[in-house]
């Protein structure tokens, strides 16, 4: 799959998408393992560790990718579908602060995106050049499903980085 071109996405998810491979498919399937395998890595003294005031916590980070995943697989499946319907933003703050995380291991954190990924994987891999092509309007802006598609691996690899730069 071709890489989204710039009128495809807000700039906000520039730096998403310049992480990720010419081949995204094989990406985001690698993802499965090595993002939860950094989850599962992680020493437990340090799940609940944040590296500064105000940041989330490993199992807050962890969580949010969930819950992005989720969000903007929704995204995709939707516009792919031909749903015309503009669909809202969300503050990811708001959603870690209504979670209770901290309450998780961060195993069943790294097997719910694993199973998460495997299933989002099921819808990409179903979709046709057509249904990738299309574009909708999320959080005001226009989006396709192709640069959903490439948000979703960039979005685990930033905060691949960051677990690895900041918190280990």
């Amino acid at each position: 799959m071709k890489p989204p071109q710039a009128e495809e996405f807000p700039i906000f998810y520039k730096g998403y998408v310049d992480t990720v491979s010419d081949d995204v498919l094989a990406e985001l399937e690698q993802q499965i393992e090595s993002f939860s395998a950094l989850l599962k890595n992680v020493p437990k003294e340090k799940a609940s560790f944040a590296y500064a005031e105000g940041k989330w916590t490993i199992k807050e980070l962890a969580g949010h990718v969930i819950d992005t995943e989720r969000i903007m697989a929704y995204r995709a499946l939707r516009i792919s579908r031909n749903d015309a319907t503009p669909l809202p933003g969300f503050d990811e703050n708001n959603y870690v602060s209504n979670a209770h995380f901290a309450d998780r291991s961060l195993e069943s954190l790294a097997e719910e995106f694993a199973a998460l990924r495997k299933a989002n994987m099921y819808l990409i891999r179903s979709l046709n050049d057509i249904e990738i092509d299309r574009s909708g309007i999320s959080n005001e802006k226009p989006i396709s499903v192709r640069a959903l598609i490439f948000i979703m691996a960039g979005h685990v690899n930033h905060h691949s980085a960051i677990l690895k730069q900041r918190y280990l």
